[in-house]
């Protein structure tokens, strides 16, 4: 996934079961079709990991066409197995080892949950194509928008691998791109409002007032 000029959207879904899909998917194709969409991260609710390779595939194919790549939370061999474009990976052990000695070059290979300074940068000198800053962790807690923007600002100066900021309002779409981000993610702030499409065309025009 490289860097483009001007910053694009990111787009994480909320975690899915195969029930969930038939109702989901338009609203996926929808949000995909109303802006700059570059990657979606495509999650799994836990008790669908035997639904997941169906799951997966669905979302690819209404992500390939828009030339948007579908990554895969944590699990490179089911990235493999369901045609996706790589996978996101939290934090900077294991997984994220094998992630990139299986996935790359041929696949991207993304880094989050990355809680310090150090971890992010363990990540970029790993080989990771992207490093992400503010998204939500495991047990709920979302980092204060002032402390991913400065994370943001810090890596943006410093480092050529690029940085996806996230987003958990759409409010805080401007500043994570004036702070640097190459890519804005997005997640609840789409899936939960009464029109993904109408959420994905407000962050896309915060995006060009920012680069204004």
């Amino acid at each position: 996934m490289a860097a483009a000029s001007s910053c694009r959207l990111y787009l994480v879904t909320p975690p899915l079961s195969a029930v969930d899909l038939d109702a989901f998917a338009p609203r996926f194709a929808a949000a995909l079709a109303a802006g700059d969409v570059a990657s979606a991260l495509a999650r799994v609710a836990p008790a669908a990991a035997g639904e997941a390779k169906r799951i997966l595939q669905r979302l690819v194919e209404l992500a390939a066409p828009r030339d948007v790549a579908t990554l895969v939370e944590n699990d490179a061999r089911l990235a493999a197995r369901a045609g996706a474009d790589g996978a996101h990976v939290a934090g900077v052990g294991a997984e994220l080892a094998e992630a990139l000695a299986s996935l790359h070059p041929q696949r991207i290979v993304g880094a989050g949950g990355l809680r310090s300074r150090d971890d992010a940068m363990t990540a970029g000198e790993a080989g990771a194509d992207y490093v992400m800053f503010g998204e939500p962790r495991r047990d709920g807690f979302t980092p204060p928008l002032a402390e991913t923007v400065a994370r943001t600002e810090w890596w943006a100066q410093i480092f050529e691998t690029p940085c996806v900021a996230f987003a958990d309002a759409l409010e805080a779409v401007a500043p994570l791109r004036a702070a640097g981000a190459d890519f804005v993610a997005l997640g609840d702030a789409v899936w939960r409002a009464p029109s993904a499409a109408a959420a994905i065309a407000q962050a896309q025009a915060l995006l060009a007032r920012a680069t204004d």
